[in-house]
């Protein structure tokens, strides 16, 4: 019985672990995604950091990206700059894995 507890143990460590190291990407993703929108936006400097940390914000109004996207979307009409949903979820997609590959070189 001992064996089936340590691979359920296993199992469960490793899920955290996943879940973690996602959470984590997500979030590095959005702030360069912020970053990047921030640019576009005429951010610079502490302007342009604290707009990262709106999208980073605007992640958890819901699951999934739709939030993010809808921020960034709203925010790029607002200010007139023309980026096209295929381009920013191109950015998005980028973004995800220069984050992905940034944790990888942390570890």
């Amino acid at each position: 019985m001992s064996g089936i507890d340590d691979r359920g143990d296993a199992f469960e460590n490793k899920f955290a672990h996943d879940e973690a190291l996602q959470f984590k990407a997500e979030a590095r993703r959005n702030k360069l995604l912020g970053l990047w929108a921030a640019e576009l936006l005429g951010k610079t400097g502490e302007a342009a950091q604290e707009y990262a940390k709106e999208v980073i914000r605007a992640d958890f109004e819901e699951a999934g990206d739709e939030d993010v996207y809808r921020k960034i979307r709203a925010d790029f009409d607002a200010s007139g700059v023309e980026q096209s949903e295929h381009q920013i979820r191109s950015a998005m997609s980028s973004m995800m894995a220069t984050a992905i590959e940034q944790i990888k070189n942390d570890a």
